[in-house]
């Protein structure tokens, strides 16, 4: 039903922008795109950051098919690939490694080095509030990867250790990229120490929306108890500058800002 997939929208058992395209692109198969203008503004809305859904919906109206969807679901599946291949080959043997969040096209990069022989040593931001860094050390330790979880507020005390930062990204805009939030934090803390800072994801998350709005999930999720009086606000994303970026990972290559900008109407 379309109503359990928004609840597991909303609720992140789909996590990251590709998995939320994936799970959406599926259901609207099954439903052989019927009422397509109705479904398709209530999926989007659900996790409105995120841009994928977005960008697949819109090739979508110009060729309601399902063979269109097909085609958008494999190009999501083979980009993780291709930016984990190409993604690789930027991280040198013995590397210390933070990263933030769990996020399949970083990971991606992560996990083609290690499987082409380096030896790697990863950090692990916990990813207050809802703690989806803990997903992604427990995957990495699975594959024999070194891995360290630590709270958010201690990167700063890590950072000078790490040779490189490499993060996921939701959307890239023409102000920055927007990730998890956090992700900003990092940014600032890799120029401060002067490590590169990489960001991953496929071209399918370059966004030209006029209309943008940075999520803001349920409060509870931050504190649960009741604080009479005081307000809590619970951002789930933020957007990292361009100036802080050393470069974005793409299924089509390493690309600097300037490069990024060029492809942004």
């Amino acid at each position: 039903m379309l109503s359990d997939l928004i609840k597991d929208i909303k609720t992140m058992d789909y996590q990251g922008a590709n998995q939320i395209a994936i799970a959406s692109l599926e259901y609207l198969k099954k439903t052989k795109l019927k009422d397509f203008e109705k479904v398709s503004k209530q999926l989007e809305a659900a996790r409105p950051t995120a841009v994928v859904l977005h960008n697949c919906l819109e090739a979508i109206r110009k060729d309601k098919s399902v063979n269109t969807i097909n085609k958008l679901i494999n190009q999501i599946k083979r980009a993780r690939g291709q930016i984990g291949e190409k993604g690789s080959k930027l991280i040198k043997n013995n590397s210390k490694i933070m990263t933030h969040c769990h996020s399949g096209d970083a990971l991606s990069i992560i996990k083609a080095a290690h499987i082409s022989g380096k030896k790697l040593e990863v950090y692990v931001t916990e990813t207050e509030p809802k703690h989806q860094g803990i997903i992604t050390a427990k995957e990495l330790h699975s594959l024999g990867i070194k891995v360290t979880l630590i709270e958010d507020p201690a990167a700063a005390s890590f950072m000078k250790e790490m040779n490189y930062v490499i993060v996921g990204c939701d959307s890239i805009r023409k102000e920055g990229v927007t990730n998890k939030i956090g992700t900003f934090d990092l940014a600032i803390l890799a120029k401060k120490f002067k490590k590169p800072f990489y960001m991953a994801g496929n071209t399918l998350k370059l966004d030209n929306r006029k209309k943008f709005v940075i999520e803001e999930r349920p409060v509870k999720e931050v504190y649960a108890g009741d604080l009479k009086g005081v307000k809590i606000r619970n951002p789930a994303f933020d957007v990292t500058p361009w100036d802080l970026i050393t470069r974005v990972i793409t299924e089509k290559g390493i690309m600097t800002p300037a490069n990024i900008k060029r492809l942004l109407k």
